[in-house]
C-alpha cells in the first residue's frame, strides 16, 4: 500500500503544531499557524486533524507511545536496581524539561489534561504496569523490596514523575528533582 506522503504530512503537521503550542501558546496558536509552520494550506490540515484538540490529542497518544517504548527498553537493560530505574525514570521524562523552559510549557501541559484526559490515563497506567511488570521480576529474584505491591509501587513512580511536572518549578529545578527521585526510590526498593 502506498503512502502517499500522508505520514510525513501528518508528521510536519504534528511538528508544526508543537512549535506553534511551545512558541504562541495553545490559546493563540491558530491553524493557519500549524500550516504554515508545516508548508501546506490550512485546508489541506484539515484533510488530516479536525481541530487543535485533535492535534493535541494524536501528540499525546505519540508521547505516550515513545514513552513506554523507551521505558520497557531502559528497563530490560542490566545494572544495579538503582541504574535501571534511574535510566526508566530518565527515558520517561527526557524531554520534559525542554516544554517546562518554554513560556508556555505549564499552559501546552494544562490543556493536554483537560482534552486528552483518557489518554494521558492510559499512557500513564501502562507506564505503571511496565514498572510493576520489572518490579514484580526483580523481587522474584531477591534484587528488590517491595513495601506495598508492584502495582502500587508502579503508579506511585508514574504519579510521582507526573507531579514533578506539574509543580512548575522549571526546567533546571524538574531535571534536578527527577534525579534525586530516582535516586530515592533506587536506593529504598534495592535490597542490600
Amino acid at each position: 500500500m502506498k503512502d502517499n506522503g500522508d505520514g510525513s504530512r501528518q508528521q510536519a503537521i504534528l511538528n508544526s503544531a508543537f512549535q506553534a503550542f511551545s512558541t504562541y501558546g495553545y490559546r493563540k496558536t491558530s491553524m493557519d499557524d500549524i500550516a504554515r509552520g508545516a508548508g501546506m494550506s490550512r485546508p489541506a490540515v484539515y484533510l488530516h486533524y479536525k481541530n487543535k484538540e485533535a492535534i493535541v490529542s494524536k501528540l499525546t497518544e505519540l508521547y505516550y507511545a515513545e514513552k513506554s517504548v523507551a521505558v520497557a527498553e531502559a528497563l530490560a537493560t542490566q545494572g544495579s536496581v538503582p541504574e535501571v530505574l534511574t535510566r526508566a525514570i530518565q527515558a520517561q521524562t527526557e524531554g520534559m524539561a525542554k516544554i517546562l523552559a518554554s513560556p508556555h510549557g505549564l499552559e501546552m501541559l494544562d490543556n493536554t489534561k483537560s482534552l486528552s484526559g483518557e489518554i494521558i490515563a492510559a499512557g500513564e497506567a501502562k507506564l505503571a504496569a511496565l514498572y510493576a511488570d520489572w518490579l514484580t521480576q526483580q523481587e522474584k529474584a531477591g534484587r528488590v523490596r517491595l513495601l506495598a505491591d508492584a502495582a502500587e509501587t508502579g503508579r506511585t513512580i508514574t504519579a510521582t514523575l507526573k507531579g514533578l511536572k506539574l509543580i512548575g518549578a522549571g526546567a533546571e529545578v524538574y531535571e534536578q528533582q527527577v534525579a534525586q527521585v530516582a535516586a530515592l526510590f533506587g536506593a529504598g526498593l534495592e535490597v542490600r
